[in-house]
């Protein structure tokens, strides 16, 4: 490949990938959603403030009250909802 036609072609790939939207995150539908309540409440967990899929696809629920009473943001896999993290707010 010549000089001008790989400067085109790596020219017009960059501007392919960044013209592609991001991906953002979404809330749960309705079945998710209760499965992901199903399993908070099973652990312990009596309220939160938001669910969120990431990018990442991993579940991120935010302010989770523990049987505790403290807040943390907790991760969970998705299709499973196992926690697979868990931070003190």
């Amino acid at each position: 490949m010549t000089g001008p036609i790989r400067l085109a072609t790596i020219t017009a790939l960059l501007v392919a990938a960044t013209a592609m939207p991001a991906r953002a995150d979404r809330a749960p539908n309705a079945e998710e959603r209760t499965a992901i309540e199903k399993k908070l409440q099973s652990e312990g967990y009596t309220a939160w403030e938001s669910i969120e899929l990431e990018d990442s696809g991993v579940w991120e629920i935010d302010d989770a009250v523990g049987k505790d009473g403290k807040k943390y943001d907790l991760r969970l896999k998705s299709g499973t909802y196992e926690i697979t993290d868990r931070k003190a707010d």
